[in-house]
């Protein structure tokens, strides 16, 4: 963070000071809410939790060197006591935020938003320093968190957004004004939570409507292919730049292909050039992905020859993402169980059906959460999505929504061993320790409360060192 002294950070807080000798005393690091991360120099934001509680470790974090405890009640040690902590930190970001001289990139979608974010950093970071979300910290504190870990030096800040329902991007919007906001699609993700792609959009559009005019540097970056995104365009006052396959788009790619490893390739266009991309990530869908980050780094002034050189080169930064390792063995498992909707299975399948061309391919596919009335039907469609693909195998783990994925793959004409359903984790491992064969490729994907990243790694240790369960 920005070096901030105690007296400053409560005034800007709103709170009040105790047990600290000297208020001019500066917050030099960052400000962390896992006592475990304290450092020198840093602010430890204390939260009362169901199972734990900050306050608790304020006299640990300040013998590891944090400087003070943000907190709702004194603690013993330096503390700033507020009413409410979130808040606090959310008031401390805008302030932050507004010191510094950093370009604010904002992004929301309902698929996509992680890797997304993860390209444009990557492609930024090889221009001037960038700071961005960690993995899919993209809430009313895991937002805050990430703006105050910028510094003086920053250059670029991007940050994802997510939204559980009407109002949460504007707040957040509000908490960290970005200058350029990008908006990659409108799904089926928490659909149950919010009633219907209406209300998503009108909730991802909240983002265009937080962007200063076009006089005032505001640019908004949307998907031409996505008709709800497209739509965003009426709604911000700020200049707009579209990315995608249409005819429309200011930014697209020509000669899309797969390589041999199911890779992406193409020629990207932008309004100041060409040139040729080949990505290191897997998966046609990172070409819809890859257009985002460039119409956002063009925009900020790169060139088509530089931006196609840093997606080039550009890998996955956060877990469980499609994450491709070999077996010694000849055993490829595609590790996607971070998170599961309807739109991101579908291009993991098609991704495990580019990647797996002359191979035996196995789908191991869990539940994916939140859809609400959707539910039966979407997880129907990738059972049948798994079949027109070819998928030599789906194995589908789970309850309900399991037998749902079964049950398209059978109504879609996959009547003998090509589908089967499975209990939980443990009975898909040893179903695909029996089974397995060298050359073959595994995709394991659902959603995260599922947790079937245990499945992938206990295949990648087993084998490596023999038979290891599910944990």
């Amino acid at each position: 963070m920005i070096a901030l002294s105690l007296a400053e950070i409560a005034e800007v807080v709103g709170g009040q000071t105790h047990d600290i000798p000297d208020p001019s005393v500066q917050v030099t690091g960052p400000v962390v809410r896992d006592s475990r991360e304290a450092v020198p120099g840093s602010l430890f934001a204390a939260f009362a939790g169901e199972r734990v509680d900050g306050h608790d470790y304020a006299a640990a974090v300040v013998e590891a060197g944090a400087v003070a405890v943000l907190g709702t009640r004194p603690v013993g040690v330096p503390a700033i006591v507020v009413d409410d902590v979130q808040a606090a930190l959310g008031a401390l970001a805008r302030h932050v935020v507004r010191r510094l001289g950093a370009t604010l990139v904002a992004l929301t979608g309902s698929a996509g938003k992680t890797s997304t974010k993860d390209l444009i950093a990557q492609v930024l970071r090889s221009k001037a320093p960038t700071v961005f979300t960690p993995g899919s910290l993209n809430n009313e504190i895991g937002l805050p968190l990430t703006a105050l870990s910028a510094t003086e030096e920053t250059r670029f800040l991007v940050l994802e957004m997510g939204a559980r329902g009407i109002g949460h991007i504007r707040y957040l919007a509000d908490l960290t004004p970005p200058k350029v906001g990008l908006v990659l699609n409108v799904g089926s993700a928490h659909i149950g939570e919010f009633g219907g792609r209406e209300q998503i959009a009108q909730a991802k559009g909240e983002l265009v409507e937080a962007l200063p005019s076009e006089a005032e540097g505001g640019t908004a970056v949307l998907n031409a292919d996505d008709p709800y995104v497209r739509a965003m365009a009426a709604r911000t006052k700020a200049k707009v730049i579209f990315f995608g396959e249409s005819g429309e788009a200011d930014v697209r790619a020509e000669n899309v292909r797969l390589t041999d490893t199911g890779q992406p390739s193409f020629r990207l266009h932008t309004p100041s050039g060409a040139s040729d991309v080949t990505m290191r990530l897997y998966g046609e869908h990172h070409v819809s992905n890859a257009l985002a980050a460039a119409a956002v780094a063009h925009e900020l002034g790169m060139s088509a020859d530089e931006i196609a050189v840093a997606l080039s080169e550009a890998g996955s930064l956060s877990r469980w993402r499609m994450e491709v390792t070999e077996r010694p063995d000849g055993v490829t498992i595609v590790n996607d169980a971070y998170n599961a909707n309807p739109e991101s299975m579908r291009a993991a399948l098609r991704a495990l059906a580019a990647m797996g061309k002359g191979r035996r391919t196995w789908a191991v596919l869990g539940k994916m959460a939140e859809l609400g009335d959707e539910a039966l039907a979407e997880h129907d469609a990738v059972g049948r999505l798994a079949v027109r693909l070819n998928v030599s195998k789906l194995v589908a783990v789970g309850g309900r929504e399991a037998a749902w994925l079964q049950l398209g793959a059978y109504n879609e004409g996959s009547w003998g061993e090509e589908s089967v359903h499975v209990s939980d984790a443990q009975a898909a491992v040893d179903l695909l320790r029996s089974e397995l064969r060298p050359g073959d490729v595994v995709l394991v994907k659902a959603s995260r409360s599922v947790g079937l990243e245990s499945v992938a790694q206990a295949l990648l240790e087993s084998g490596a060192e023999g038979e290891v369960s599910a944990r």
